[in-house]
């Protein structure tokens, strides 16, 4: 049987060989034998990587296709809150996804006319607002699981590790234990409220690797915008976390967080 995967190996097979291709005919003495200068060999090396990735590029049209597809459904969410970052969030993701389509063609010499730097800016500004509403989905989420388990502790039976927290929660919400003004009771309430989200994460993988994923990916727009400013290597390493995830997400499904 052939491996579910076998569909990537060939544009990653490519990329790998027009690298060592640009790699040999950039740096190798002997490259002037194919072309007149090292500009005009590199230039043609890069042109046809481009025109070679053109299947991967109509791969991202299907993902534009895709988020609208995804924004249509999430408009018959019956909670408003979700309803309403999701869509957004799929929206953006497809003009994100177009803005990278009009970079390729520019890039491809298909539109010579495009200005790179200003479709660049305008694709990271719309994947920006996309990750900004992920995460706000995400706190959501969490504010109602935090409100269910914080429920369920009161409920439990004080001699439990969840009743215990359960009743702190309640005189934290009462505000009888102690006066509002006291910095311990501040302090052991802050502390409740950080075992109440570690259980909360802890009992949902999907909404963590979400977070995460969302918070990794935060990076690299803030990065590109100018916004902050954190250097290639921390943009490396959360894009190499953030595609870790991805890959568990495809290979668990489970994992991946609904709607």
């Amino acid at each position: 049987m052939e491996s579910p995967f076998f569909v990537f190996d060939v544009p990653c097979a490519t990329v790998i060989f027009h690298y060592i291709h640009i790699s040999l005919f950039s740096y190798l003495p002997s490259a002037g034998m194919f072309a007149t200068s090292k500009k005009s060999c590199h230039k043609y090396t890069v042109e046809s990587l481009t025109l070679s990735l053109l299947p991967l590029e109509v791969l991202r049209l299907g993902n534009s296709a895709d988020a609208l597809e995804s924004a249509k459904r999430a408009v018959h969410l019956s909670d408003v809150v979700l309803r309403f970052c999701i869509t957004v969030s799929h929206l953006n993701r497809a003009l994100y996804f177009a803005c990278d389509n009009v970079l390729w063609a520019g890039k491809a010499g298909l539109a010579p006319l495009v200005d790179q730097e200003k479709w660049a800016q305008r694709s990271f500004r719309y994947y920006l607002f996309a990750l900004i509403m992920n995460l706000s989905r995400d706190a959501y989420e969490i504010r109602l699981l935090m409100e269910q388990e914080s429920s369920a502790c009161v409920r439990r039976p004080k001699g439990s590790a969840g009743g215990i927290l359960g009743s702190g929660e309640a005189g934290g919400e009462t505000g009888v234990s102690a006066p509002a003004g006291n910095l311990p009771h501040l302090a052991l309430q802050l502390r409740l409220r950080v075992l109440l989200l570690a259980r909360v994460l802890r009992s949902h993988p999907p909404l963590l690797l979400d977070v995460v994923k969302n918070t990794c990916d935060l990076f690299i727009p803030l990065d590109k915008l100018g916004l902050w400013r954190c250097g290639p290597g921390v943009v490396g390493l959360c894009g190499l976390i953030s595609s870790i995830l991805s890959i568990l997400t495809l290979l668990c499904p489970w994992l991946r967080l609904k709607p």
